[in-house]
């Protein structure tokens, strides 16, 4: 029944403030703008983050408190490069074994991370 994902979806209260943050402190790709409406779509490579301001959509706005994980080559270049455009990450690096993961807040306050995997070790398999 169900054959993917074809994006997920963040909040925001401010279409442009967001679409400056995932656009040009991010550096993601900007796809389709949907019509009128205050929502941008940006590539990942992998995924769509579609970023609607929640009120023009009938919405409340809520942040989301866990993180949606960016992937990244070179996990300690992103981190400063991130840095170096304004991103403050919330506390340590977290090394899991077989990856690399850092948290921070876009301006609405929806949490994100940067992610490296540096070993084998896949996700298990849904069962």
């Amino acid at each position: 029944m169900i054959t993917g994902t074809d994006f997920v979806a963040v909040a925001t209260r401010d279409i442009d403030a967001a679409t400056r943050f995932y656009g040009d402190v991010l550096g993601l790709e900007r796809g389709k703008r949907w019509g009128n409406m205050p929502a941008v779509e940006f590539e990942t490579g992998n995924l769509t983050i579609a970023v609607m301001q929640s009120d023009a959509f009938g919405m409340e706005f809520r942040a989301n408190n866990h993180p949606l994980e960016l992937r990244v080559d070179d996990f300690e270049a992103a981190h400063a490069e991130l840095e170096s455009r304004g991103v403050t990450f919330k506390g340590d690096t977290i090394d899991s074994g077989v990856c690399f993961q850092a948290f921070f807040q876009d301006p609405d306050g929806n949490v994100l991370g940067i992610h490296h995997r540096y070993a084998e070790g896949a996700p298990p398999a849904a069962s």
